[in-house]
Order: C-alpha cells, then sequence, then structure tokens
C-alpha cells in the first residue's frame, strides 16, 4: 500500500514548495517576531507581517498569546517633545503643555486592565479639574461614572474628549 496516498494534497504542495505548513512560527521567525516587537510595532501590524511575511494566519488573540509565550514586553514608541525657543520665540514648534492648552485641558488616560464586560476603559479629566472613569463595551457604548454625580462636562470638552479617545483607542489597536 502507498503512503503517500493518505497525504493531504496541501501539505504535499506546501512541502515541495517550502511553506511553511504548521500555524506556529520557526525559531528563527519568532527571533524576528522579538525584533519587531523591540522596534515598536503595534500588535495588529505584527499579525499582519507574519500572514505577509511567512505565510501564517494567526488571529490578534494567537499573536497575544505568543508575544507573552516569547516574554516579549510591547513598546510604545514615544515621539521627542520639541523644544521651545529659549527666548519663548512664538514660532517654535509647541509642547505637550501648549497642545493641553489648546485641547482645553481634557487628558484621557486607558486603563492597562479592564473590568468585565468593557472592551476598553480609562479615566478623563476636564478642563474644569473634574474627573470621571469610562468604559466601552463591546456595542461600542460608551459610559462615564465616578466623580460628580451632578457634574455634565461642557459640549467642547466632550468633543475633545472623544478625539482623544478615538486616537487613545487607535493606538492601542482598536
Amino acid at each position: 500500500m502507498n503512503e503517500e496516498s493518505f497525504e493531504s494534497n496541501e501539505t504535499a504542495n506546501a512541502n515541495k514548495t517550502g511553506e511553511n505548513a504548521s500555524s506556529e512560527p520557526s525559531a528563527e521567525q519568532k527571533k524576528e517576531i522579538a525584533s519587531w516587537v523591540a522596534d515598536g510595532i503595534g500588535l495588529s501590524d505584527i499579525q499582519k507581517k507574519i500572514n505577509n511575511d511567512f505565510g501564517i494566519v494567526m488571529t490578534y488573540m494567537d499573536v497575544r498569546f505568543l508575544v507573552d509565550d516569547l516574554d516579549l514586553t510591547l513598546v510604545d514608541v514615544e515621539e521627542p517633545e520639541p523644544k521651545k525657543d529659549a527666548e519663548g520665540d512664538e514660532n517654535a514648534p509647541p509642547t505637550a503643555e501648549d497642545s493641553l492648552e489648546s485641547t482645553g485641558g481634557v487628558s484621557v488616560e486607558l486603563d492597562t486592565v479592564n473590568p468585565p464586560g468593557a472592551m476598553a476603559s480609562g479615566s478623563v479629566v476636564f478642563s474644569d479639574g473634574q474627573s470621571k472613569k469610562w468604559t466601552l463595551d463591546q456595542y461600542g457604548r460608551l459610559g462615564l461614572a465616578g466623580g460628580d454625580e451632578q457634574y455634565k462636562p461642557s459640549d467642547e470638552d466632550v468633543v475633545e474628549f472623544q478625539k482623544q479617545l478615538d486616537t487613545a483607542l487607535r493606538g492601542r489597536g482598536f
């Protein structure tokens, strides 16, 4: 009896072309993934690169587990703050303080661990100093809680909060 007949056509074709037929990256590929993480590439981009470069299809969670299994720490690449001119020249690039002042002083932070039922959560400090906790559920509904229950942020602060929240969530791959 011919044992080759039991081998699937896909496996046979993959072995003939040298493609990786498994769903796990090889040791060499894992080293390259580690260098991507060190370069500050986000999980969704790593997921795409694994598919494009190695031909391995992995879910976002599989990539996340792989990074954890490799004991790698995701790096947030921060842009250096531009420095003000010594004389306080108006033509100098804006600093982080300038951008907070121009945005009305709204500040958004994301939690590293989310409560049950939340896709994302964090806190916000509005321009008048009032702070709230926010959560985003799996249906995209945003909720604010905590602080003064009677407090209602200004329309400008709400718009700025939504912009900063969108930016922060996109930075995390949402």
